[in-house]
């Protein structure tokens, strides 16, 4: 299924349901990672592909795109954030095949995909792992520990993303530790990569299309709590639930898009 504006639409009323029935926030960053989400998912990952969210407060916008793809049903997203919940606030381990490990510790992501990648290469299968990162995670060593890793073992079955909305928990990622410009520290590895507008579809197939015979980064330029004007570039979406006034302005919102 190729996503269009209706696709988005739906799954936007759905994760802002999702998170104000459960009273849960970190609404900002679904947003903001949800469209590049989707697409991958309903146009690039085959069966035997995985995908490895990283930034694990976006769990939700992960939710919604198996919700999207018939993988979860509305009564599992009615569990979302409950006590004993199979959809917790990070993605879960052992609970669904689609989602290979618990993210809770953010900067663990892309070494677990820099080894699931490199796993299939010995193995000599042809699957791909895709790696969703925020920006805000290329502030930890850990982080620049997997890319020396997959640079060195070339993983070209690889394809990092990095949802750039420059906002972290404290305050922009320029205030907290800043990585600016991320894109030229990372132009002296052995990657390739680019740069896009991270809500614009056509861009991200473009990028995702390119063939690789090295780990693809793609920098996606995106806002915080896209699709929503009160909740955009503002840090405190990061945290907030929506009480139902804020809920409603949200749905009309994304209705007139």
């Amino acid at each position: 299924m190729k996503i269009d504006s209706n696709a988005l639409k739906r799954a936007r009323r759905r994760l802002l349901q999702m998170h104000y029935e459960s009273g849960v926030g970190h609404i900002g960053g679904n947003l903001s990672a949800l469209d590049a989400m989707l697409v991958i998912w309903h146009e690039y990952l085959n069966k035997q592909d995985n995908f490895i969210l990283s930034k694990g407060h976006s769990a939700g916008a992960l939710y919604i795109t198996l919700w999207s793809k018939g993988l979860l049903s509305d009564d599992d997203l009615k569990l979302f954030h409950r006590d004993n919940t199979n959809l917790p606030g990070h993605p879960p381990a052992n609970k669904f095949a689609d989602i290979p490990f618990a993210t809770g510790s953010l900067g663990h992501g892309l070494s677990l995909a820099a080894g699931t990648a490199l796993a299939k290469r010995l193995a000599g299968k042809s699957d791909r792992v895709f790696c969703m990162t925020s920006d805000g995670e290329w502030q930890e060593g850990s982080t620049w520990e997997a890319l020396i890793f997959l640079c060195h073992h070339k993983l070209a079955n690889l394809t990092i993303l990095v949802d750039h909305n420059n906002l972290q928990g404290f305050g922009t990622t320029a205030e907290v530790a800043s990585m600016a410009p991320l894109q030229q520290k990372l132009q002296g590895f052995d990657i390739d990569l680019h740069r896009v507008p991270g809500h614009d579809l056509d861009s991200i197939r473009e990028v995702l299309s390119l063939p690789a015979d090295r780990p693809k980064i793609v920098i996606l330029d995106t806002v915080k709590g896209y699709g929503v004007s009160f909740m955009e570039n503002s840090m405190q979406w990061h945290y907030l639930p929506l009480n139902d006034a804020q809920y409603q302005s949200a749905l009309d919102e994304v209705d007139e898009e």
